[in-house]
């Protein structure tokens, strides 16, 4: 279960992407999201992960209809499941499962495919029936969706290099994990893309080296 906090992350993408109409408090929610994954203590941050599903719920009723707070709505539920773990990380990520799919029936291309990333995330790092719900292929479709909508964004980027990895290829995982770590910066969400890189680098050291 612990491979269920990926730093779906999942899919920090940027404010920048946001539909004309800005959403407040959407802000808050990734800042602190970044602060909890790639500053706080392993062993904190469960309950403050819990404590923004809360704050992300609440944005999500605030703006019904909009596709970007159920996209973080389901990104925090499923690094919160990832703190969690065990059974009670499955029912987190159902739901952050639902956010995404609801968030692609509004607006597929809300935050540059973000709802595309997290669904593939979950769907190569559940587990598999009768467990989870977790599957390759779909993994792997929409991965591949995520990339169309952003080809040089970190997160899609990084993303597919860890499916690759996953499935053994290795040749592949590289190639687009150098593509992540090369990706532009944001301005917006300079702590999110230095926590993305070293998780890059420790990716890029596991990989042989003979491929």
């Amino acid at each position: 279960m612990k491979r269920i906090l990926l730093t779906l992350s999942l899919c920090v993408a940027s404010v920048a992407a946001l539909a004309e109409k800005p959403i407040d408090g959407l802000t808050d929610i990734q800042h602190r999201w970044a602060e909890i994954q790639y500053k706080m203590p392993e062993a904190e941050r469960e309950k403050a992960f819990e404590a923004l599903a809360e704050q992300a719920d609440a944005l999500v009723e605030q703006y019904p209809g909009r596709a970007e707070p159920l996209i973080w709505h389901g990104i925090v539920l499923s690094t919160y499941a990832g703190a969690k773990g065990g059974l009670g990380a499955l029912k987190l990520v159902k739901v952050a499962r639902n956010d995404f799919e609801r968030a692609l029936s509004i607006d597929a291309s809300a935050l540059q495919g973000s709802a595309y990333t997290s669904l593939g995330s979950l769907y190569y790092q559940v587990p598999g029936w009768p467990l989870g719900f977790g599957d390759d292929e779909k993994a792997e479709a929409y991965l591949k969706e995520a990339l169309a909508i952003n080809p040089n964004g970190i997160d899609p980027n990084y993303f597919y290099g860890d499916f690759l990895m996953d499935q053994g290829r290795h040749g592949e995982a590289r190639r687009y994990f150098q593509k992540a770590f090369q990706a532009e910066s944001r301005p917006d969400r300079p702590l999110a893309d230095e926590g993305r890189r070293v998780e890059i680098k420790e990716k890029l050291s596991e990989l042989p080296t003979s491929e």
